[in-house]
This record gives structure tokens, C-alpha cells and sequence, in this order.
């Protein structure tokens, strides 16, 4: 458990910039919250060992009392077997008392041991969310600069075609209009063309009847 925990804790203190640096190196945030997301997932099985280990130091108290009580009760059966003059009862007792001592002093040492160990899991995993958050806030202080570095240069961009470039395009524009209303003329005087000459031709007549 102690290799595990210590192999989380040093992937989570990690340098940031190590992992900026990555093959994601185009996408920083793409990678760091790719980082953030693994970094969870390690949180949460160490949360998983850490309810591991209390529910280990609860078997090891049960098993102890039980143990310690179970030699307890051979002690005072040995010491009425003893007073009786019962030997071959005192003997099973005191043997049956030994053997529940021992057990009893083995789960305290194991207890004391799980009680320990969860205690420095408990501080570390406490160390561990408090470096995520800070982490996290990190993350958002990067998003709130790429945003602001995205928006520049969106603006950036749009000022530069209106600086440079609006005057061009009604040029453009206007360039165009003229050939549409070009076409449109052409179109028109065609279509009037021959009515324009019957005009004509009808005038020329009427003067050359009047002469």
C-alpha cells in the first residue's frame, strides 16, 4: 500500500511544466486536463484504501478483544481449577490461555500498526486534495488566459481588416454594381431598339406625306 500511495503522491507532485511539455504540447489545457482527470481517479482508489485500512483496524480490534477476552476467561478458569486441586484442568486452562493471550497481543500490535499507518494515509491523502485544488485553480487561471490571449487576437484580427482593408472592398463592390448596371443598360437599349426605329421610320414618313 505504502509503494502505491507513494507512487500517486509523486505522479500528483509532478511539475506542471513537465507535463506542458508533453506530446500535447499543441493543447496544453487539452493535456493538463487530461492530467487532472487521471490525477482523480488516483484520488479516489487511494480513498478506496484508506476505508480498506479502517475497516482492517476494526477487524483487528474485534479480533482482539475477542482474543483477549477468550484469555481472560481461561486465566480465571485456570485459577479455579487451581484452587480446586483439578492439575489436568489448570493445564488445559493455562495452555487454552497462553495460546488466546498471544493471539490477544499479536491483533494489538497489528491494531496499533493499522492505526498508524491510516493516520499518515490520512494526512497524505489530505495533502494530496489540497495539491489537486490547487492544481485545478491553476487550470482555471490558464483558461481565463487563453481566453483572453484568443480573444486578442480575434480582435487583433478584425482590426486589422478594418484598418487595412475596408476601402478595397467597396471598391469591389462598386466595381461590381457599374457591371450589373452595364449589363442592365445593354439589356434594355436592346430590348427598345427595335420599337425606337419603327418610331423613326414612322416620323420619316409622315414628313415625307406632309411634303
Amino acid at each position: 500500500m505504502a509503494n502505491i500511495f507513494t507512487r500517486i503522491k509523486d505522479s500528483i507532485e509532478a511539475d506542471l511544466h513537465d507535463v506542458l511539455d508533453k506530446k500535447e504540447q499543441k493543447n496544453p489545457l487539452k493535456a493538463l486536463n487530461q492530467y487532472l482527470r487521471q490525477a482523480e481517479q488516483e484520488k479516489e482508489r487511494v480513498h478506496k484504501l484508506i476505508e480498506r485500512q479502517y475497516k482492517l483496524k476494526e477487524e483487528f480490534t474485534k479480533e482482539y478483544h475477542m482474543a483477549q477476552d477468550f484469555a481472560d476467561k481461561r486465566l480465571k478458569q485456570a485459577k479455579i481449577a487451581e484452587k480446586a486441586g483439578e492439575e489436568e484442568m489448570y493445564t488445559f486452562a493455562m495452555k487454552d490461555y497462553e495460546e488466546y493471550q498471544a493471539r490477544a497481543e499479536r491483533m494489538k500490535a497489528s491494531r496499533q500498526e493499522a492505526i498508524e499507518q491510516l493516520e499518515k494515509l490520512e494526512q497524505k491523502y489530505e495533502e494530496m486534495k489540497h495539491r489537486l485544488k490547487d492544481m485545478h485553480l491553476r487550470r482555471m487561471e490558464l483558461m481565463g488566459r487563453e481566453n483572453i490571449a484568443r480573444a486578442n487576437h480575434q480582435i487583433n484580427r478584425v482590426m486589422e481588416n478594418v484598418s487595412e482593408k475596408p476601402f478595397s472592398k467597396f471598391d469591389e463592390m462598386e466595381r461590381y454594381i457599374e457591371v450589373l448596371e452595364n449589363q442592365v443598360n445593354r439589356s434594355y437599349y436592346r430590348s427598345t431598339f427595335d420599337s425606337k426605329i419603327a418610331e423613326l421610320e414612322k416620323e420619316l414618313n409622315e414628313k415625307e406625306n406632309t411634303n
